[in-house]
């Protein structure tokens, strides 16, 4: 006996469901295996996962075992070294060929954070120039498109990780300073433009010989424009954690031999123009005698500072302004800083501004450089004519 129409037709309808479900299936998992093989081909250049896993939906991408390869002569075997990392793409803009993340997220990292003899900050070198290439047009036989210059990433996510600085321009080897239990997180992330907003913080224990510290900072900065808002602060970390940067001087280095450092520093740049209120507390300072009448700290000889010190057996608090033009080749921001942070710790213990101002020539360049290596404002390049 003959099937019914109404029979037919269900069957049919049901055939078709069933053929596209199948379809579905079949691209999903053609999509799945080429956006791996995508992923693998992208980070070949700048380093190796262990494993490249792609949700069968497209909806995250996970890395496991992360290490990314350094430039020559860098201080580690590694820049990032991340036990995982989680890549979230917004799938409607991969249909469209845009790339906008919804977020990254680094999990039980290290990375490496290196300040070369010159002063400047290299992060993550291989992967931005690995980035900036593939913004390129795409070239070659095999005709393959090139990631678009536009790239918008909502969130980067640094969790349970550690940064390593590692500092040329005080000593070679470098000095080292770990930032350990750390969390960061960037905001709002618009390339190559980078005229908007990107939201910026940090948290994390400064490893001392003695004393472990708390760093934190937050703020934003529009990078294009050099314009940002940001606030910093320091909590008992240990001053021979800074060392090099608060007592460098010709011949001879005064001997810190223990004490605690707070330091609350609120930066705004506006049109290049910088303004930084702040406040430094030095607890419990102690400084080795000395009998070499070269050796200062903060310009000021050592036994003076060190007979003035035991007169203050709480806490030393010195108030700065920095305030300059970042254009301007006159403005040095480190002299600027240890200006101040001379004279407010002449002024805390009592001794004459002249006896300061002899021995300037003498001082490191200051605490500055130990909070620069963790953020530091760039200069921007001399105009070309």
């Amino acid at each position: 006996m003959a099937m019914p129409l109404r029979n037919r037709v269900l069957l049919i309808v049901a055939i078709v469901v069933a053929l596209l479900a199948l379809a579905a299936l079949v691209t999903l998992y053609a999509l799945q295996r080429e956006a791996k093989a995508y992923v693998e081909r992208a980070l070949a250049p700048v380093g190796t996962a262990a494993h490249v896993d792609v949700a069968f939906d497209l909806s995250s991408v996970e890395l496991a075992d992360v290490r990314l390869k350094p430039p020559p002569d860098w201080p580690t075997a590694d820049t990032l070294h991340a036990a995982r990392i989680t890549i979230t793409p917004d799938l409607r803009a991969l249909f469209s060929h845009r790339v906008h993340i919804r977020s990254i997220v680094v999990s039980d990292f290290t990375m490496t954070v290196l300040r070369r003899e010159s002063g400047s900050i290299l992060i993550l070198p291989n992967l931005r120039d690995s980035m900036a290439q593939g913004s390129q047009p795409a070239s070659g036989a095999q005709g393959e498109r090139s990631l678009p210059q536009e790239k918008v990433i909502d969130h980067i996510g640094f969790e349970n990780g550690a940064f390593e600085f590692y500092d040329r321009s005080v000593s070679n080897p470098p000095w080292r300073v770990t930032v350990n239990r750390a969390l960061a997180s960037v905001d709002d992330i618009h390339l190559p433009a980078l005229a908007e907003p990107t939201r910026i913080s940090v948290t994390g224990n400064v490893v001392g010989p003695a004393h472990t510290g708390r760093v934190t900072f937050d703020g934003w900065m529009r990078i294009a424009s050099k314009d940002s808002q940001t606030h910093t602060t320091l909590r008992g970390v240990d001053v021979r954690t800074i060392d090099p940067y608060l007592l460098k001087k010709a011949g001879a280095k005064a001997n810190v031999a223990g004490g605690t450092l707070d330091l609350d520093l609120t930066s705004t740049v506006r049109g290049y123009h910088l303004h930084a209120p702040g406040t430094v507390t030095l607890h419990d300072l102690q400084l080795a005698q000395s009998n070499d009448p070269v050796d200062t700290f903060l310009s000021i000889p050592t036994r003076a500072a060190v007979a003035a010190l035991k007169a203050h057996k709480g806490a030393i608090t010195l108030r700065f302004v920095l305030d300059g033009n970042l254009r301007d080749p006159k403005f040095k921001l480190n002299e600027n800083l240890m200006t101040e942070l001379r004279a407010g710790f002449a002024q805390a213990l009592g001794v004459s501004a002249e006896g300061v101002a002899k021995g300037a020539g003498q001082t490191a360049k200051g605490i500055a450089d130990a909070l620069r290596s963790l953020l530091q404002p760039v200069a921007p390049a001399p105009a070309s004519k």
